[in-house]
């Protein structure tokens, strides 16, 4: 990208040079964070439902917590990230969540842990995450050359589903051993490791502040991310698409402790496993997207993988106690691996085509619309499941897989083999 002035008056960044170990460390961090993530993905919902007994709608209020923050920030994080310094907002980041996750195992040592403050912790972490994460796909292309990006993309999805598949599985083990509050000790301590891998970085590079012409208001630094999104041909359409998806996603999270606790009976180890496939269907989804995009094109592989996976999601309402469970364990491994598809290609189009100073904004645009569907599909999900039981609100859920598919096959996407055919500007 140049690195002339842009119309809105500020310098794009200017990009690091590529770097294998900063790579390597910028993975290092993200891996180690990501797997206390995935063993607070059991401990917290199970938290709410053996240790404070809460029922499906409060289990989808906390959910909702954990992610509300794209609709209260997501659209401002993308000018908040290209305006401060990326390294150290992003550790910044690291050290709130380690203290807000932290507090919970302290509350339950002192017999004062409530429903409330597990909702203001997740909120806490979900405000902190809005701009970590955003800085974290911004800051990739910076140290990664343009043709790699697919292919680090792929190694940090698979890195993030081999943690998904490992940490459910050893978050299920530690409720069972420590309790499901003590259990969350451990994404505390990744985040604390998180930041001092974050330390080690160079730093980033932000937009040059000293360039002429007035600084543009948030508002209309804003207005540009979002004009980009809605208007181009495929970013557009994508959005729409996993918005879609992750209300769904949103669903799944409220819905699977319920149903797998409350429903099926299963103990929280049988838990922890059962929401480990979702790492092996991520896993297998990672290493063939590569492959699929080259034999296929980008274009094709994104139509394939919604179709897939939201007709293996079916089989996880199907399931029942015993062997049945199998039939939840293929399902939610086939839709994961279907979703992470999805996110490789579309997220790799975003990061090699999108102008370098557009990019927080436009990351910020997709998340605040895409991830602003999982509280929403939290909150409706728990409310189903109150109302009807958890068996047929899963059922509804998985039935709205077959949306994103949709989608795509009523976009001009449906003609195309490569995603780069429409790479035209959006203004």
């Amino acid at each position: 990208m140049s690195s002339t002035t842009t119309e809105t008056g500020t310098r794009p960044p200017v990009a690091a040079v590529p770097s294998a170990s900063a790579f390597w460390r910028y993975w290092s961090a993200s891996a180690v964070s990501g797997l206390g993530d995935a063993v607070t993905s059991v401990a917290l919902p199970l938290t709410a439902v053996s240790v404070l007994h809460a029922g499906g709608f409060q289990v989808g209020l906390v959910t909702a917590a954990g992610f509300v923050a794209w609709l209260l920030i997501g659209l401002p994080a993308g000018v908040l990230v290209q305006r401060l310094p990326l390294r150290g907002t992003q550790i910044a980041m690291d050290l709130v969540r380690a203290a807000a996750i932290g507090s919970v195992p302290l509350a339950a040592a002192f017999g004062a842990l409530s429903l409330v403050q597990l909702g203001v912790v997740a909120l806490v972490v979900s405000l902190a995450s809005v701009v970590f994460d955003v800085g974290n796909s911004t800051f990739l292309p910076t140290v990664v050359p343009r043709e790699q990006l697919t292919a680090r993309n792929s190694l940090t999805s698979g890195t993030h589903a081999v943690n998904q598949l490992a940490g459910p599985s050893v978050g299920g083990a530690l409720v069972q051993l420590l309790g499901a509050a003590t259990a969350l000790v451990t994404d505390a301590v990744s985040y604390l490791l998180s930041a001092a891998l974050l330390r080690t970085l160079p730093r980033a590079a932000s937009a040059d502040r000293t360039a002429p012409g007035p600084v543009p208001s948030v508002a209309a630094q804003i207005g540009e991310g979002w004009r980009y999104v809605t208007r181009h041909p495929v970013v557009g359409p994508c959005v729409a698409m996993a918005t879609s998806v992750n209300f769904v996603c949103g669903a799944l999270m409220t819905l699977t402790p319920v149903f797998l606790v409350r429903t099926l009976g299963a103990p929280a180890g049988v838990v922890g496993v059962l929401m480990a496939t979702e790492g092996i269907g991520s896993l297998l989804g990672a290493a063939l997207t590569p492959r699929l995009g080259s034999r296929l094109g980008s274009a094709r592989t994104l139509l394939l993988a919604p179709v897939v996976g939201a007709a293996l999601a079916m089989l996880m309402p199907m399931a029942t106690a015993g062997p049945g469970l199998l039939l939840f364990a293929v399902g939610n491994a086939g839709f994961a691996a279907g979703v992470v598809v999805l996110s490789i290609v579309t997220r790799t189009h975003r990061q090699s085509t999108v102008p370098a100073e557009l990019l927080p904004r436009v990351m910020a645009t997709v998340r605040f619309v895409s991830w602003g569907a999982i509280p929403v599909g939290a909150v409706l999900a728990g409310s189903a499941a109150s109302l009807w039981g958890a068996r047929t609100a899963l059922w509804a859920a998985c039935a709205l897989t077959a949306v994103a598919p949709a989608v795509l096959l009523c976009s001009r996407v449906r003609g195309l083999r490569s995603l780069d055919e429409l790479d035209t500007p959006a203004v």
